[in-house]
C-alpha cells in the first residue's frame, strides 16, 4: 500500500509566518491557472526547503467551500466542507468572511516567508486578488501578545494525527485536515489594566510558568475552560493549532491569528459555539471581552498526492 503524502499541518508555529488569503477571479482561465500552481504546490515548496534545510520551511494551501466548488466541480466534496457562518452570540460574534485560497507558510527565517509569498504573487496575481495577509512572528517562549504561552492545549506530536487529520471516516480524503482561521484584534488598554492574577482568571492557566489554574481558583467562563470540545461519550476532542502574535504597534494593532487544523470541522465549530454562545452551562469565554475576531473562514488541506494529481487530471 502506497503512503500517502499529507501537507505539514503539524508542523510547529516556527520563527516566522504569513497567512495569505485570496479570492478567485471570475474568468476560467484563472481557474486553470491556479490549478497548475497548486499542482506544483509541493515541487514548489520541496525545493525552497531543499536550499535552506535548516529554517524549518513548510507551507500548506487550502480551499474554500466556493474555491472547491469553482477548481474541482467533478470531485466529491470533502465532507465537513462549508462556508462557514458567523455564530451570534448575546455579547460577541464569530464573524464569517471570504476567502477561496489559503496560504500557511512557516519558516524560521522570514525571507523564506516572503520569498515564498512572492512567488505565489507572482504566479497568480491574473488569477486571484489579495482578501487578507498577516505576517506573524514568535513571541517570547511561544507567547501570545497578551503574554500567555499560546498551543498548550495542543495534542502530542504522537497522538496528533489522529486528531488534525481525516480519518476513515472520509476515505477520499483521508489524511486531509481542515482548517479554519480567525484574526483577532486585543484591546491591549483594557488587557493591561487587569492584575496578573486576574489575567490568570481570563485564560485560566499562570502567566509566569503556563501551569493551570487548580479547579477551586479557575472561573467557569476561563479560555481553557469554555473552549474545550467533547464527543457524545464526554471524552475531550482536540486541534492542533498553529496561532502566531502579529502587531503593528504605531497603529495600536495587536492580534493573534488563530489557526486550527482539525480531522472534523465540527470540533472547531463546538469550541466556538461554547466561546461565543456559551459553554453548555451558559459561560461566556471571558477573553472575548478583550479580542475581538475581525475573520473567519474555513478551508480544507488536501494531501500532497491530492494536489500532484491535478496535473494528470486535465
Amino acid at each position: 500500500m502506497s503512503h500517502t503524502r499529507i501537507q505539514p499541518v503539524m508542523s510547529r508555529p516556527g520563527e516566522n509566518a504569513m497567512f495569505i488569503v485570496l479570492g478567485i477571479n471570475q474568468n476560467q482561465e484563472c481557474v486553470n491557472t491556479i490549478i497548475d500552481f497548486a499542482a506544483n504546490f509541493s515541487a514548489l515548496t520541496r525545493s525552497l526547503n531543499n536550499r535552506y534545510p535548516e529554517s524549518h520551511f513548510n507551507a500548506t494551501l487550502g480551499f474554500s467551500r466556493n474555491a472547491w466548488d469553482r477548481l474541482f466541480p467533478t470531485k466529491l466534496i470533502p465532507r465537513e466542507l462549508v462556508t462557514f457562518k458567523e455564530i451570534v452570540g448575546p455579547k460577541y460574534t464569530a464573524v464569517s468572511t471570504p476567502g477561496d485560497l489559503l496560504f500557511h507558510i512557516r519558516a524560521d527565517r522570514q525571507a523564506l516567508c516572503y520569498e515564498l509569498g512572492s512567488i505565489i504573487q507572482e504566479q497568480l496575481q491574473d488569477a486571484c486578488y489579495s482578501i487578507d495577509e498577516v505576517h506573524g512572528f514568535r513571541y517570547f517562549d511561544g507567547r501570545a501578545i497578551i503574554g500567555f504561552v499560546d498551543g498548550t492545549e495542543n495534542p502530542e506530536p504522537e497522538i496528533a494525527a489522529e486528531y488534525a487529520l481525516v480519518g476513515d471516516e472520509d476515505p477520499h480524503y483521508k489524511g486531509g485536515s481542515y482548517a479554519f482561521i480567525q484574526k483577532y484584534l486585543h484591546d491591549m488598554e483594557k488587557w493591561r489594566n487587569l492584575t496578573d492574577q486576574e489575567q490568570e482568571k481570563v485564560i485560566g492557566r499562570k502567566k509566569f510558568n503556563d501551569v493551570e489554574l487548580s479547579d477551586d481558583v479557575k472561573p467557569p467562563t476561563a479560555h481553557n475552560v469554555v473552549s474545550k470540545a467533547h464527543d457524545a461519550e464526554g471524552n475531550e476532542l482536540k486541534i492542533m493549532r498553529a496561532n502566531m502574535p502579529f502587531s503593528n504597534p504605531s497603529k495600536n494593532e495587536y492580534g493573534t491569528f488563530f489557526i486550527g487544523y482539525s480531522r472534523k470541522f465540527s470540533t472547531t465549530h463546538q469550541m466556538l459555539n461554547h466561546m461565543f454562545k456559551g459553554s453548555p452551562e451558559g459561560h461566556l469565554d471571558r477573553l472575548l471581552d478583550f479580542s475581538t475576531a475581525t475573520t473567519g473562514t474555513l478551508f480544507f488541506v488536501p494531501t500532497v498526492d491530492f494536489l500532484d494529481d491535478l496535473s494528470t487530471d486535465e
